[in-house]
């Protein structure tokens, strides 16, 4: 049997690429260079639509101004959506950031850190894993 909610699913990816083509084509505003849709989500009734995006910078002050200009174009960015989608109803459009792709980096910053520190011989423990280790055995024998 087919996926229940598969519609939300196919027009998500559709308004992904729609936006995306929009925000590169149709936006001239500098600073929603290096836009990046990552995902949308669509409610099941295609009421509303969480569009995740991300952005060349991590600077948190430039990313909430690209925010807020995307807030601000939301109307005309869902406009030319409704142009290029032939959809009974058009969701209401909300920007949040993604901070995964971010996350992620950190975290493989982190790891390769962890493996040159074993490589050099500099593994080290911390107290707090020490203190974390005795509490879980201590937790354990009880």
């Amino acid at each position: 049997m087919a996926r229940e909610y598969a519609r939300t699913d196919r027009v998500g990816q559709q308004i992904q690429k729609e936006i995306a083509v929009i925000l590169m084509r149709e936006i001239k505003d500098p600073r929603l260079s290096m836009t990046t849709v990552s995902a949308v989500e669509v409610t099941r009734d295609l009421a509303y639509a969480k569009i995740f995006v991300t952005f060349f910078n991590d600077n948190q002050d430039e990313i909430d101004a690209s925010l807020e200009v995307l807030a601000e174009a939301e109307g005309y960015i869902r406009s030319l959506l409704g142009k290029r989608l032939r959809a009974r109803i058009m969701p209401h459009l909300r920007f949040v950031y993604d901070s995964s792709m971010s996350e992620g980096v950190r975290m493989s910053a982190l790891v390769d850190q962890a493996v040159a520190s074993d490589k050099n011989g500099d593994s080290q423990v911390d107290d707090t894993q020490v203190d974390d280790e005795k509490s879980i055995d201590s937790e354990q024998g009880e």
